[in-house]
């Protein structure tokens, strides 16, 4: 998950020492999605944080400023996701997800925002319930519209502020055509905000084929100029990932401010480092299968925060981020490349320093 969202939500950072932690609740998941690394990786490993364990990241989070309860799984699964959010929010973060919207009903939806949930997303496949549902099995359209309008509703009868609530929308081949139609969508729902992203994570021939972005000089989508000039009419904030590669020091993920906590406490710098399957983590990158070990600088729930933070791993890891950004900042935009542009477009800059060696094979770090 990209933390960007984060920032069109809630705008400029507070300068807390963390701006995101993303704490996996569960691995558990009634849906079925063709886009999921667990329909091509086997030894999935499903299983929920215990709430004990959770309360023993309650000291840590008045050093975060967003703390997203979400890791590979479908977070309103967890049996005690109330209890989490309040521990949250009485500890100085705030506390939010992206979701499927399954299960969600009255009553949920008023015990989520009645105990301080501060940002919920909703993941949509589709502005049609043939093309979401096909992709996101087990999911049914208009039921995840019926929740949002209900989010709504709570929010007007309170006079609340929160949940803010933002679409993110997964571009595919098979749904990129309904995406002027989603924006009518968003603003008949409420929703202003509405996130475009990639398929990072290719694990199968089906997936890798659906991606809308390519890793070289790619297609020109004329559908994702039509979105922008519909967003701007409806006033809707659209934030569109990018479908070329593109000069970018630090992913969006930003490992630099941001973590993952998977739910047996182990410590990534994101999702895609470690998601619950067996290593190593096979992926197609760029059209050519690869494999990367799970990464993990050690655990929370055995270690201090600090020793783990301020270990000589992870801070060579962070290190290689920071040249990287060190770099860009004392070099003109235009004059530098990174190894897959040079490759591409020979001589067409300095190439920019590589990343750690476990981010070479992940698109996030082409900007994609």
């Amino acid at each position: 998950m990209s933390m960007g969202f984060l920032r069109r939500l809630f705008g400029i950072s507070s300068g807390l020492s963390f701006f995101a932690w993303q704490v996996e609740m569960t691995t558990r998941c009634p849906l079925q999605c063709r886009m999921c690394i667990r329909e091509a990786q086997r030894g999935w490993r499903p299983a929920d944080m215990p709430i004990d364990k959770f309360r023993k990241l309650a000291p840590y989070f008045g050093l975060v400023e967003n703390t997203v309860l979400q890791g590979w799984g479908e977070p309103l699964m967890h049996p005690h996701l109330i209890d989490a959010i309040r521990i949250v929010k009485d500890n100085g973060s705030r506390p939010g997800f992206v979701t499927s919207g399954w299960g969600l009903d009255t009553s949920m939806v008023a015990e989520l925002a009645g105990n301080g949930l501060d940002f919920i997303g909703f993941s949509l496949a589709g502005a049609t319930p043939k093309t979401h549902d096909a992709i996101r099995r087990n999911s049914h359209l208009p039921a995840v519209l019926d929740a949002i309008c209900e989010f709504n509703r709570f929010k007007a009868d309170n006079r609340r502020e929160t949940p803010r609530m933002h679409i993110v929308f997964l571009m595919l081949k098979d749904n990129i055509a309904e995406i002027p139609m989603l924006l009518d969508l968003a603003r008949r729902v409420g929703i202003d905000v509405v996130m475009l992203i990639n398929l990072i994570q290719v694990s199968d021939a089906w997936q890798d084929d659906q991606k809308v972005f390519s890793c070289g000089r790619g297609e020109a989508w004329a559908v994702i100029e039509e979105a922008r000039i519909k967003a701007k009419e409806l006033d809707i904030a659209l934030q569109i990932s990018s479908l070329n590669p593109e000069v970018t020091a630090v992913c969006g993920d930003d490992p630099l401010r941001n973590l993952f906590i998977a739910i047996d406490g182990q410590v990534s710098p994101c999702v895609y480092l470690h998601p619950p399957v067996p290593s190593p983590v096979k992926r197609i990158f760029c059209g050519e299968p690869v494999s990367v070990e799970k990464l993990s600088f050690g655990n929370i729930f055995d270690e201090p925060l600090e020793q783990i933070w301020t270990g000589q791993d992870y801070v060579a890891f962070r290190s290689q981020f920071q040249k990287r950004r060190d770099f860009v900042a004392s070099h003109p935009y235009d004059s530098i490349a990174s190894p897959e542009i040079e490759r591409l477009m020979p001589g067409g800059g300095v190439a920019l320093p590589e990343p750690p060696a476990p981010c070479l094979t992940c698109h996030r770090r082409l900007g994609l």
